[in-house]
């Protein structure tokens, strides 16, 4: 007799995940490159050193509740298609579809065409492969880790948790450099106002930096130690983050000096210089591929699960629906994946600004299902209020309302900020085109 009923079963994923696999793939997807970029930006907006860290705590907050609104979900309806099993039990089919869709060709693809080419960027400071270089090693991490994946879940895992402990150790490391090297003390600073201007524009560079947690959702059926282990999953990896991020700017503050935090186009490089001398921009170009490669492996990890998912509902994808027992793995759903964001590489290439591109691409999208998500957790209380919930969120309803309208912010600002830009009528396209293909499945009543 077999252990469980999802092992007699074929084709379905089985809980193969430790707690510590779950944390390390979250702490994987989140701490990417964008950590290495954006905290001047963040400087500057927030106009005052306090008022910095008080953007990097809020932040830190902000996901905090979030994680607890989805530990309620992912604990109470695990599954591997996370985002899109939540809202077609709220919502019905036909709008998971469309969350499905996007999934396949923006919110996950993106991501990792993004990292792809951060990763080429610093690592064509190293080796240079000529006028393309960047767009070369996006297109051949994209291919390596896509293959990794094929290989097999337990494979591609201890990768993932390899890559992202080197991360850390090489985020330690720099922080560090600063810490030990502080910059010359700069003369007293006018007083800042009462309330900084920006402090909401440097909110959206923050939560950026902490996106993608939300993605043990799609490991939820895969984790072992019984469903609030998703919980305990989501606030180890969590803590872990808003210590390093804390501990990370920190240092970029006292290495650099605030006024030279803000004028930094890249202030981790500047600090590992001025600690390491010309070792330091190979030590940060380092540890940023690190980053970028623990990250994009960790959303392709996600991503294909959610292919997986939505294929299993919609015979027009059905080619997705196939899970392979031996690797624990969705094949096809990983080599359309990949193909997709190939597809997007290319794209990108021929951008003045890739990764800007990709982002204008991607955060739209991203924002608009992200509210869904949190707004099914509503509707799921009340369609399924006879249902346990072993990890329900605390101070209901005002944390769901917070999460809530954080995703209502950033979706504004998203569109905002993109509405000038190509970027946003090619994503609108691939939609229309996952349009076409539901009224087809519609037409033909599947």
């Amino acid at each position: 007799m077999t252990r469980s009923g999802a092992e007699a079963a074929p084709g379905v994923p089985l809980p193969v995940l430790s707690t510590f696999d779950a944390a390390m793939i979250v702490c994987g997807i989140v701490i990417g490159g964008s950590i290495f970029v954006l905290p001047s930006l963040v400087a500057s907006t927030a106009g005052s050193v306090d008022w910095m860290f008080a953007a990097w705590v809020l932040g830190a907050v902000l996901t905090l509740v979030g994680s607890l609104c989805y530990a309620e979900l992912a604990s109470t309806f695990p599954h591997a298609g996370g985002d899109y099993h939540f809202l077609t039990r709220a919502f019905g089919r036909d709008v998971s579809f469309f969350f499905g869709w996007a999934r396949v060709v923006v919110t996950t693809t993106g991501p990792t065409a993004m990292h792809a080419y951060i990763f080429g960027g610093y690592a064509s400071r190293i080796l240079p492969l000529g006028a393309a270089s960047s767009a070369v090693y996006a297109a051949l991490v994209v291919v390596l880790l896509t293959a990794l994946n094929v290989v097999g879940l337990k494979e591609s895992s201890r990768t993932q948790n390899l890559i992202t402990l080197v991360l850390v150790a090489g985020m330690v490391l720099v922080a560090l450099g600063g810490f030990l090297t502080p910059a010359e003390s700069s003369p007293a600073a006018a007083a800042q106002p009462a309330t900084p201007p920006l402090l909401g524009l440097a909110l959206v560079f923050v939560l950026y930096t902490y996106g993608g947690w939300n993605e043990a959702a799609y490991i939820s059926a895969e984790l072992r130690g019984g469903r609030r282990a998703i919980l305990t999953a989501l606030l180890c990896a969590i803590a872990v983050i808003t210590a390093l991020y804390l501990v990370f700017v920190a240092a970029l503050d006292v290495g650099l000096g605030f006024e030279g935090l803000k004028a930094s186009d890249a202030p981790a490089a500047d600090v590992a210089r001025r600690a390491f001398g010309p070792f330091g921009q190979t030590l940060i170009a380092t540890v940023v591929c690190l980053s970028v490669l623990a990250s994009s492996n960790a959303t392709m990890i996600v991503g294909a699960r959610s292919n997986y998912a939505l294929a299993l509902d919609w015979p027009i994808l059905s080619f997705m629906s196939r899970w392979d027992r031996k690797r624990d793995v969705p094949v096809a759903a990983f080599v359309v994946q990949g193909a997709i964001t190939l597809g997007l590489v290319v794209f990108a290439a021929y951008e003045q600004n890739q990764v800007r591109t990709i982002v204008e691409f991607t955060a739209p999208v991203f924002w608009f299902f992200f509210l869904l998500s949190g707004i099914s957790l509503f509707v799921l209380r009340k369609k399924y209020a006879h249902v346990a919930r072993p990890c329900p969120v605390p101070l209901y309803p005002l944390l769901p309302l917070i999460f809530v309208g954080t995703c209502g912010f950033l979706l504004w600002n998203s569109l905002k900020y993109a509405q000038s830009h190509h970027a946003l009528q090619v994503a609108f396209g691939v939609m229309a085109v996952g349009f076409v293909l539901w009224l087809i499945a519609r037409l033909k009543g599947k």
